[in-house]
């Protein structure tokens, strides 16, 4: 489930562009600065080993560098952007960034990982705005990086002993990228600010913008692809972050009461579940969708300001995002009350034996694509069967002559997870949707149903109900392993499930 982005300019626009506001700085005095050094206690000098997810970028930057051999290669993290005013939105450093360095959270604005061509290989350096001494001004005044503001920054060697990778203070960034007539690729898309230093300096050189362009979305397009297949560390996170929504979704049922009670019960889920993200992780992997009746059939639903009722049901798509970055994403559609209505369980089946139908071809070797076309053609036959579909479920699944069973699951079936929820979204088609899964990739599997309230071709008691089940799935050459195995996922299970957390959570 992607973010959405807010598309207005100021949205956009970093803090350093942001206009002054004069009316409300106030000057400090000569004895402040005279006085605000004195009496701090010396910065810690342990506690700054490598982090875990830098363990592994060394051999991820070892085939970058074998992909692009004797060029400039910029990764940036990317900048603050301003959410109203002078306050911005939490930052999240570029996917790209975090995995070729090993930050999460909210490391590091402004910050550029570089590569540039070294022997027979490539060295890493790291750009970045270490913390400023106490006598200086930036320590109280400046909002957006200074300690008393955004709370104590690393130093260049503190940062390089957590990420193994030389640092550099961010104002040398300018120098090195137009060192020598080394050519250069940046990530597209990243950090603006940085792409436009590039372009000015292929610009004196003389680059071509067309082949210029061409050679930054060829390192989009291989950043993406090269994490298509997760390695043990991110099998690992992925695993624990689905540990971590199950205890959310655990929370929501037991206050499935109060949120029904109280109104605007949407926002109640969506609260209860982000404070279980935000405690066990760094937050939700993407906005949560809590969706009670017919809401349910707005696919991304995420404005959640509905009342929950009794006697209907609920979808929740959620995930949560661990430290360091990597995210889980489920869904499960829960009956408010506990129990499923004939109508809706005859529905849920329906979507759970076309999961089940795409889970069974999740092995190495299948094309991707499959995955859809199992869960589809489950789809098509119930529609057709319950007398919904205008066309026989064969003609419906014709892609030349049909498809009109997409009218109540008009999205895919799967999608890769990893660092972002749609994960490797640059890479290419032959490699993404006609690719072939292979060990280590976690693809998610969410066939859904979606009957809406205004949809007279549906019988009147399907009407307002939508189902969707997703799990995330690891390809293993001995199957399918659901990551998300914590939540029930048949009817039956659901029910008994919900009682216990509805009975202790009474």
């Amino acid at each position: 489930m992607p973010k959405i982005e807010n598309g207005s300019m100021e949205a956009h626009m970093t803090s350093d562009e942001r206009p002054a506001l004069p009316n409300r700085q106030t000057p400090f005095s000569a004895a402040f600065r005279a006085f605000i050094p004195d009496g701090w206690q010396d910065y810690p000098t342990t506690g700054f080993e490598l982090l875990a997810a830098a363990e592994r970028t060394p051999a991820r930057r070892g085939l970058l560098s074998a992909r692009f051999p004797g060029e400039r290669l910029v990764l940036p993290a990317g900048g603050l952007r301003t959410r109203s005013n002078d306050c911005d939105y939490r930052f999240r450093p570029h996917t790209a960034f975090a995995y070729y360095t090993g930050l999460g959270t909210d490391r590091e604005p402004d910050a550029v990982l570089l590569l540039d061509p070294a022997g027979d290989g490539h060295a890493a350096r790291l750009y970045f705005r270490p913390r400023a001494p106490r006598t200086d001004e930036e320590f109280y005044a400046d909002s957006r990086y200074g300690e008393m503001w955004v709370g104590q920054r690393e130093s260049l060697a503190e940062m390089a002993a957590l990420t193994g990778v030389e640092c550099r203070p961010a104002d040398d960034l300018a120098a090195d990228l137009a060192a020598g007539d080394v050519p250069l690729r940046v990530v597209p898309g990243a950090d603006d600010a940085v792409s436009a230093q590039v372009a000015a300096i292929r610009a004196d050189r003389g680059t071509d913008p067309a082949t210029a362009a061409t050679a930054d979305e060829d390192l989009g397009v291989f950043v993406s692809e090269s994490r298509l297949v997760k390695d043990a560390y991110e099998i690992a996170e992925l695993e624990a972050a689905c540990a971590d929504t199950a205890v959310g979704f655990e929370a929501v049922v037991r206050e499935l009461p109060a949120a029904v009670a109280n109104g605007r019960g949407e926002r109640w889920v969506e609260g209860v579940f982000g404070l279980h993200a935000r405690h066990r992780g760094n937050a939700v992997g993407y906005d949560t969708i809590a969706a009670a009746g017919d809401h349910a059939c707005t696919l991304h639903w995420i404005r959640n300001d509905g009342d929950i009722r009794p006697g209907e049901l609920i979808l929740m798509d959620a995930g949560v995002e661990r430290d360091s970055l990597y995210t889980a994403d489920i869904t499960r559609t829960l009956p408010v009350t506990g129990r499923f209505s004939p109508a809706q369980r005859r529905v849920y089946d329906a979507v759970l034996e076309a999961a089940d139908a795409a889970m069974a071809v999740v092995r190495p070797g299948t094309r991707y694509g499959d995955v859809h076309e199992a869960a589809i053609a489950v789809i098509a036959r119930h529609l057709e069967e319950w007398g919904i579909l205008p066309v026989p479920a064969a003609q419906s699944l014709d892609t030349e002559t049909g498809g009109h069973h997409r009218r109540w699951m008009v999205h895919g079936t799967s999608h890769h997870l990893g660092l972002d929820v749609h994960d490797c979204a640059q890479a290419r088609r032959e490699n993404y949707r006609d690719g072939l899964l292979a060990p280590g990739m976690v693809v998610t599997v969410e066939p859904g149903l979606y009957f809406k309230a205004t949809d007279l071709l549906v019988p009147a008691e399907y009407r307002g109900i939508g189902v969707r089940i997703e799990d995330d799935v690891l390809v293993t050459e001995e199957g399918p392993v659901i990551l998300s195995h914590h939540l029930p996922r048949t009817a039956d299970e659901v029910e008994d499930w919900m009682g216990r957390l509805l009975d202790t959570g009474a």
